[in-house]
């Protein structure tokens, strides 16, 4: 959570637009690259990264904590708003890491490990190969390093739900990788 954040969206709320700017700021590269690992195009993530910010400022007034961070209510809006690219634009969801590197260092737990190409593609593979659903799980836990509680409530689930998915998502991927 942000220092000063209920401050700041206490500010945002009363119209303050550099104080949403500080959130912008915050929060702005975890919703890209939650969204990038969605729809695996820069332009479109770029896009849907705007709507969302857009979005975020337009309904601000509406927005409460509910003990939750901001964060979550941005995962929230950014989630629907790639469902709502992906039922105006195509039919199919595809998934493409952001780059070997961070995948290394997010994804894996050893970044020092010395992973190579080929594995990574095959990681990147199996990954596609989830239902939207686990991609989401996997990349709010192991990539933007998210608190159960904090999924749970983006994705509009119980804690348990998301444990049991995220369980389901790395057994897959393991049956996937073996193979």
């Amino acid at each position: 959570m942000l220092e000063n954040e209920e401050k700041l969206i206490k500010l945002a709320k009363s119209g303050k637009a550099e104080s949403f700017g500080f959130l912008y700021d915050s929060y702005h590269e975890k919703i890209y690259r939650f969204i990038y690992l969605k729809v695996s195009h820069k332009e479109e993530a770029e896009d849907i990264t705007h709507q969302v910010f857009l979005s975020a400022w337009q309904n601000i007034k509406n927005y409460s904590s509910k003990g939750f961070p901001f964060s979550s209510w941005l995962y929230q809006i950014a989630k629907n708003k790639v469902i709502d690219h992906y039922r105006s634009a195509k039919p199919k969801i595809s998934i493409e890491l952001v780059s070997e590197k961070n995948l290394e260092t997010n994804l894996i737990a050893d970044p020092t490990s010395s992973t190579n190409f080929d594995e990574m593609e095959s990681v990147k593979k199996a990954i596609e190969k989830l239902t939207p659903e686990q991609q989401d799980v996997l990349i709010m836990r192991f990539i933007e390093d998210l608190p159960i509680k904090e999924v749970a409530l983006t994705l509009n689930k119980t804690p348990g739900a998301v444990k049991l998915i995220q369980f389901r998502a790395v057994n897959k991927l393991k049956q996937l990788l073996n193979k």
